[in-house]
């Protein structure tokens, strides 16, 4: 087996938002500090996604570690950029998990209402890494390009570019599904070491083109035909996972399964 190492680093710090590519980020022990600090809510309160919304990919989005200042960059080339303003507390059900944030006062929600054509609110979470879909306990999220190549295969196109599956990190040098063997182990990822706790079942949001939110490739028939079943999830690619020990990560660096 090849070594394997860091391939790609992506996130965005609004739930749904454009993926951003890094050079380097700085695991915590709740993830990437500003990984989806920010979220949507309907005027319901519930929880916005791509699934509803899958537009909203267009738009990208950058903060500073702690989410006092949020920029948005539309595909127009307009930005909205200021520091964020707090309102009232609110509780966001994550997938059956609460997590407490506030509203964001100012102009972001209208703009991003504007351009999906359906009434949004911002939240900002109060913690660090409550934005994960399974909190902070799976703040870290991986696939290996191998896998990558392996559902294309699946799927008869010559690539799948792993942004519509949204995980943090892309590795090489692993064989296909290579890193579910490594569920339930230690991973060391550049400085920090994590612990993989299971694979990431997949939903509609993954049939959709990462730069325009528009389905266009039907993932989840195809896994249904050649992976309906992983472990606590079905329809799997990737790996998730906590952080055990926090380090900093960089493009290139090696990944060791323990």
């Amino acid at each position: 087996m090849d070594t394997a190492a860091v391939r790609e680093i992506a996130y965005c710090p609004v739930k749904g938002l454009a993926l951003t590519l890094h050079n380097t980020v700085d695991l915590e022990f709740t993830g990437v500090r500003d990984n989806r600090r920010f979220h949507l809510v309907g005027t319901d309160g519930r929880l916005a996604n791509g699934k509803r919304a899958g537009a909203l990919v267009q738009i990208a989005a950058t903060c500073d570690p702690d989410g006092t200042a949020l920029a948005l960059r539309f595909p127009c080339g307009s930005v909205i950029e200021s520091e964020v303003a707090l309102g009232a507390p609110i509780v966001t059900d994550f997938y059956g998990r609460p997590a407490g944030g506030r509203l964001v006062e100012g102009p972001f929600a209208q703009a991003l209402s504007d351009f999906v054509g359906r009434d949004l609110r911002l939240v900002r979470l109060d913690e660090p890494g409550a934005g994960s879909d399974r909190g902070s306990e799976g703040s870290v999220s991986l696939v290996s390009t191998a896998t990558l190549e392996r559902l294309a295969l699946e799927a008869e196109r010559e690539t799948i570019d792993g942004r519509r599956f949204r995980m943090l990190f892309t590795i090489t040098g692993v064989g296909e599904h290579e890193e579910e063997t490594w569920l339930g182990r230690t991973v060391a990822i550049g400085d920090a070491i994590v612990r993989l706790e299971d694979v990431v079942g997949r939903c509609a949001v993954t049939t959709q083109d990462p730069d325009t939110g528009v389905p266009d490739l039907d993932t989840l028939r195809i896994l249904k035909r050649y992976r309906p079943t992983g472990g606590a999830e079905p329809l799997p690619i990737g790996v998730w996972g906590q952080v055990e020990q926090p380090g900093v990560v960089r493009i290139g660096d090696a990944v060791r399964a323990q």
